[in-house]
């Protein structure tokens, strides 16, 4: 078992209403994240300890580093678009029309390949098809649409990668089930990875550099990290319940960012719930993939 830390080496102050989807910029050095519920994009400046948001016209479900410094790719709530730093401008690649049956885009990562998987989550069942959402995957440059690799889905996360890029993990939050795939050809039957405890349901998940998934468990107070073959190596407990996605990074990509939400929450019931609490411990992370624009 893993010998992990008990407290953060630090907590960045964003409190946001739903912090998701962070990912390390290893050319910038900061850590890009999203509040999805605020409509904000935001970065944590790592060297100067400095946090920036950025106010979109949607919710952001998840996004991605692409080649190009200067752009960002998004997963916005009804599709996939490019943001321009320097100038904040959106170029929107693909429209879904999610929002009028109920649903958004929600957890999403750049595979080995750098193609950018995301999948949907519904918000409104009453207005869900019967197939309800699906799980994306956008091909590099972005010009075609993107390929539904399975539908079925209620809540999309967990969404990340072997390091060698072989496998795919993924979880439908509600089943408390983390599946893993094949990531290339037809994505074909999954293998059951792991399951969460009841009243504690998969989220974001990231893969560190010896092949270790680490998940974060809404509900449960903690991040799970388990081996290649599903078993536990160790947990993280932490001072929030809500805890949402989990991302390596730092100049030696040896921090573990571990999002979180206030959502639903009483005010002061949990004073860190919608930080990014910080750890330091025994692991190494890898690089977050990039978007190929090229």
């Amino acid at each position: 078992m893993l010998n992990l830390p008990t407290t953060p080496a630090f907590i960045i102050p964003s409190q946001c209403v739903l912090a998701e989807g962070p990912v390390w910029d290893d050319r910038a050095g900061c850590l890009w994240f999203t509040d999805i519920q605020q409509a904000q994009l935001l970065c944590w400046h790592h060297g100067d300890a400095r946090l920036e948001r950025i106010a979109l016209p949607d919710r952001l479900g998840s996004l991605a580093l692409t080649d190009d410094p200067d752009r960002l790719l998004l997963a916005l709530a009804d599709g996939f678009a490019l943001f321009s730093l320097s100038s904040g401008r959106i170029e929107w690649l693909h429209r879904l029309d999610l929002a009028a049956h109920g649903m958004r885009l929600n957890d999403g990562r750049v595979d080995r390949q750098g193609r950018f998987w995301t999948g949907a989550m519904v918000e409104d069942e009453a207005r869900a098809p019967a197939a309800l959402g699906a799980l994306y995957r956008l091909d590099p440059p972005g010009n075609t649409p993107p390929l539904a690799l399975r539908d079925g889905i209620r809540i999309s996360n967990s969404l990340c990668f072997s390091p060698d890029g072989a496998h795919a993990y993924f979880a439908d939050s509600t089943t408390g089930r983390i599946l893993r795939y094949n990531a290339d050809g037809p994505l074909g039957e999954p293998t059951l990875f792991a399951r969460t405890d009841r009243g504690s349901a998969p989220d974001g998940s990231d893969v560190d550099a010896a092949g270790r998934l680490w998940n974060a468990e809404w509900g449960g107070s903690r991040v799970t990290a388990y081996n290649a073959d599903g078993t536990v190596s160790g947990r993280l407990v932490l001072p929030v319940s809500q805890v949402t996605c989990v991302a390596f990074g730092g100049p030696g990509l040896d921090l573990l960012f571990v999002s979180s939400a206030s959502e639903g929450l009483s005010p002061g019931a949990e004073p860190h719930a919608g930080d990014v609490l910080v750890y330091e411990g025994p692991f190494q992370g890898l690089p977050a993939g990039r978007f190929r624009l090229g």
